[in-house]
């Protein structure tokens, strides 16, 4: 390859949303006929990366060329086509449409006045899915399609604009292991057709087993650049998270004692992605449910308060087993929700804070019968204060708080009912250093009194408040690490790489 012009060179690239840093200074050359993987955690910039390299926004600073030659303008949408293109975890397939629809979609054949040639559409179709060695039926609708199909599809698509950098952004999530096998052996048969790979997931051992070079992006800038070979897994995970390795967490914290009352039992619950989890929470215990993307933590956890129906299996709190897909029952059973969108599933951003802490609890509020205004401000006040919510009172509306004080008010409503189990999904996205403090105070106050808290996250800090974390991985529990884990151990442990193996 000496000699030849990178397929794509990003250098110095900067990226600024408002006061959000997303890179600094970032940089990736990859070079032709390479599968290379683009890694880091949560936030690092490999996203805002893609949308550089893929023409969907433009860089505040440094330079992006492809064969040598400068990026097209934004606006040439079939000029970026030619140059790159990215297979998302999420389809951009249309279910609707026919598989040959879908290829040439916008570019049908057409004839005299105008109208679409389907015969000659169908016969191009079959050419195209040919030619890459595509076994897929161009007349069936594409929501027939397997998630591994779809994929192909688009890479099929992609190739025929003229593109041969191909970016593949985290492929693996939804495929079983026999999904992905095939497609790392379709990717080895596109490279030896001229394609270059730009690989990104969140399973690291993946990319040993597909990868000729990694990039690693930490804190939204470039950190190393090297063959894949010669990288040793615990020194690919230190970079991905830095150098703190420091025990998560008080170490001298007494975890629950042994003989401490059973409060929840998970018992073969299965989602109905397929994730499975069992387990059992002492009174008082906090544990951790982490994974990286396609793990299964964020489907069990919603299995678990009702949010999702499971398709078998168990969850009972102190004794009372639980109805499968029932907030309510979940409710009345003593279980406190701060679910993973706040917006979306924690909030009725129109209503008064008062209105929103109380939702759950009208029995709390109620004067002969009726809700009672001053019963329901006075409730609220106290979660105001105890939760440092800043707001002028219990009426004003949860839309004109800040993002960190909205979530303060859905941790209030999760502990309105004084919960059984507190499950907390994601507990402080997108929320300053302070409210983090705050949101994550509260786990220790709940658990003195013999909640069972249950923290669904792959975020560091979230994670430090636990006993011990349950690590997914592909929808299995398969690590139980007690606290005092290291920032690499768990990391490794997530990412599905054995840092005992070199």
């Amino acid at each position: 390859m000496t000699g030849q012009e990178p397929v794509v060179e990003a250098v110095d690239i900067g990226k600024r949303y408002g006061s959000t840093v997303a890179l600094d200074r970032a940089a990736i050359t990859v070079r032709p006929g390479e599968t290379h993987a683009l890694v880091g955690r949560n936030g690092a910039g490999k996203s805002t990366m893609v949308a550089m390299l893929t023409g969907l926004q433009a860089p505040d600073t440094g330079r992006i060329t492809f064969g040598g030659r400068p990026a097209p303008p934004l606006g040439d949408r079939d000029a970026w086509r030619r140059q790159v293109a990215c297979v998302y975890q999420k389809s951009t397939i249309i279910p609707a449409l026919t598989v040959a629809e879908n290829l040439f979609l916008n570019r049908h054949d057409r004839g005299p006045g105008g109208l679409i040639r389907w015969g000659a559409l169908r016969r191009s179709a079959r050419e195209l899915l040919a030619t890459w060695s595509v076994d897929v039926d161009v007349d069936q609708p594409a929501s027939a399609l397997t998630v591994e199909q779809r994929q192909f599809v688009e890479i099929a698509r992609a190739l025929s604009f003229g593109a041969r950098f191909i970016i593949l952004d985290e492929p693996t999530a939804q495929l079983d292991g026999a999904g992905i096998t095939r497609l790392f052996a379709r990717i080895a048969a596109l490279r030896a057709q001229g394609v270059t790979f730009l690989f990104i997931s969140h399973h690291l051992q993946e990319i040993y087993e597909i990868c000729d070079v990694v990039t690693i992006f930490r804190d939204a800038r470039h950190i190393r650049t090297t063959a894949v070979a010669g990288l040793d897994r615990a020194d690919l995970v230190a970079a991905m998270t830095g150098e703190d390795v420091s025990l998560a967490g008080d170490p001298h914290r007494r975890p629950p004692a042994a003989d401490a009352e059973v409060r929840v039992v998970v018992r073969d619950l299965v989602t109905a992605s397929g994730a499975e989890a069992s387990f059992e929470a002492r009174a008082g215990e906090v544990i951790g449910l982490a994974g990286g993307g396609g793990s299964g933590k964020f489907e069990v956890a919603e299995a678990l308060v009702g949010l999702a129906r499971p398709v078998g299996g168990t969850v009972a709190v102190d004794g009372r087993t639980l109805r499968r897909g029932s907030v309510p029952d979940a409710l009345a059973a003593g279980v406190g929700l701060v679910p993973q969108d706040r917006h979306r599933q924690g909030l009725v951003p129109l209503l008064s804070v008062a209105e929103n802490v109380t939702m759950t609890v009208p029995e709390r509020v109620t004067r002969r019968g009726l809700i009672s205004p001053a019963r329901r401000d006075a409730f609220a006040r106290r979660f105001i204060t105890d939760l440092a919510i800043k707001a002028s009172g219990p009426h004003v509306s949860v839309s004109d708080l800040s993002g960190g004080n909205q979530q303060k008010v859905v941790m209030g409503r999760a502990l309105a009912g004084d919960p059984k189990l507190l499950v907390l999904i994601t507990p402080t996205a997108g929320v300053d250093v302070r409210s983090k403090q705050t949101l994550l105070g509260v786990v220790e106050q709940v658990r003195r009194r013999g909640t069972v808290v249950l923290v669904v996250s792959d975020e560091l800090d979230d994670l430090r408040v636990c006993d011990r974390v349950l690590v997914l991985l592909r929808g299995r529990i398969v690590r139980d690490l007690p606290a005092g884990w290291r920032d690499n151990d768990l990391v490794a442990a997530m990412e599905g790489v054995d840092l005992g193996h070199v």
